[in-house]
């Protein structure tokens, strides 16, 4: 990963943008998608940087939408789909704003922000909710066991896998390993192997002790919060069913993550379910065989998560998007909308910045 140097998020790319060279250089560009992953909300405590890190704060999120807005185009998810079939054209400068995971915030916490900005998303929330009682993300489920079990030697019953729990930089790298181990199993399985571990750690589900702000953090929409959300505009696509890596899955699993959670969806909104953007969306988790899948199944469209700003490669089934960080200011903002960001990076790949 390329982090960005202080001098280019402080001082380069503020003042590329105060001299209006980065909206200039976005001038001619076909669409830049932006992908949020909700919103911080207020009275939430975070407990670790690295997992809240894509959230961003309202004021930010209001800020960014507001400088869009006057600066780009903001176009919707609808004017999106059919400039994609070819029934339309998109202005120049045009933003499309998305949200992946379906997080609780994004009805609660963002949804305010984008009536009151009389801006639409598309949200991508996962087919579990609207068929099982899942209650949270697995993976962030899990990550949270890991950082309250006791310090010292763990060993996964059922894996075979042995950890030291001892430090968050091993208990994040348990986090890691867990997550490629348990992406290729079913739902079903990846729950009973967490139960399992937090049975055997002796720990209560943390759901059980969350306080609201935290209820909305982790916790995921149901069916009658999608509802919610198409009823003031909103557009629903599909995050597949659980959001596993699905590179990592065998066929079956992957096309039933993709294709049933699109049944799934529409089924409990009403509404067509047109778009997919793939779990995690890098190189490493999405493959060619996932892209297929998704036309196969009826997407007119599938996102990435990565590789975005004006000036990308826009192919139909793996549209690149810019993926929001917390800790971006405007100047960052903008570097990232208008593709320098991406540049730079690709001239730079392999090096720390």
């Amino acid at each position: 990963m390329i982090v960005v140097s202080p001098i280019l998020k402080h001082v380069l790319y503020p003042a590329l943008a105060n001299t209006g060279y980065l909206r200039r250089r976005a001038s001619g560009g076909e669409l830049c998608v932006l992908t949020y992953h909700g919103i911080l909300p207020e009275g939430y405590q975070s407990s670790d940087g690295g997992l809240d890190g894509a959230l961003v704060t309202a004021q930010n999120f209001r800020s960014q939408l507001r400088l869009l807005k006057e600066i780009y185009q903001i176009v919707s998810p609808e004017e999106v789909r059919q400039w994609l079939i070819g029934e339309r054209a998109l202005p120049e400068r045009a933003v499309l704003i998305t949200c992946d995971d379906g997080l609780r915030n994004g009805l609660t916490d963002m949804a305010p922000i984008l009536v009151e900005e009389e801006v639409s998303c598309l949200f991508f929330v996962t087919g579990a909710p609207v068929v099982t009682d899942c209650a949270a993300m697995w993976y962030e489920e899990l990550f949270l066991l890991l950082l309250e079990a006791p310090a010292g030697p763990c060993t996964i019953e059922g894996l075979g896998l042995n950890f030291q729990l001892n430090t968050r930089q091993t208990r994040r790298a348990a986090w890691r390993t867990l997550l490629e181990k348990l992406s290729p199993c079913e739902l079903g399985e990846r729950t009973q192997l967490i139960d399992g571990l937090r049975a055997q750690l002796g720990l209560a589900p943390p759901s059980q002790k969350w306080s609201e702000a935290e209820r909305r953090r982790f916790g995921l929409m149901n069916a009658s919060d999608m509802r919610c959300l198409v009823a003031i505009g909103m557009t629903l696509g599909s995050h597949t069913l659980s959001h596993p890596i699905l590179g990592k899955q065998c066929s079956e699993l992957a096309w039933q993550e993709i294709s049933e959670s699109r049944r799934a969806l529409e089924d409990a909104v009403g509404e067509p379910i047109w778009a997919l953007a793939y779990p995690f969306g890098d190189a490493a988790s999405v493959t060619s065989r996932e892209m297929q899948m998704a036309g196969q199944a009826g997407y007119e469209c599938a996102f990435m998560n990565v590789g975005g700003g004006f000036g990308a490669r826009l192919p139909r089934l793996a549209l690149p998007r810019v993926h929001m960080t917390g800790i971006m200011n405007l100047g960052e903002f903008e570097a990232h909308v208008s593709g320098f960001h991406r540049d730079i990076r690709s001239r730079l790949a392999g090096e720390d910045w």
